[in-house]
């Protein structure tokens, strides 16, 4: 599901962006929009794998 909201997002963003390729000031705001969104993004995929790193580890013993 996340997978598909973010390929969702990605594809909208590209869109957004081709809608908007003709006026250098909302092509400005649509490159720091489709930037945020990645850094969200990466943010919360971090934070994903490191809470599964942790489930992962926290259950064995040595």
């Amino acid at each position: 599901m996340e997978k598909m909201f973010c390929l969702g997002l990605a594809l909208g963003l590209a869109g957004g962006a081709l809608i908007v390729a003709n006026n250098y000031k909302a092509r400005s705001l649509v490159k720091k929009g489709q930037q945020e969104v990645m850094d969200k993004v990466d943010k919360m995929m971090d934070e994903k794998l490191k809470s599964m790193e942790g489930s992962a580890s926290g259950g064995e013993q040595s």
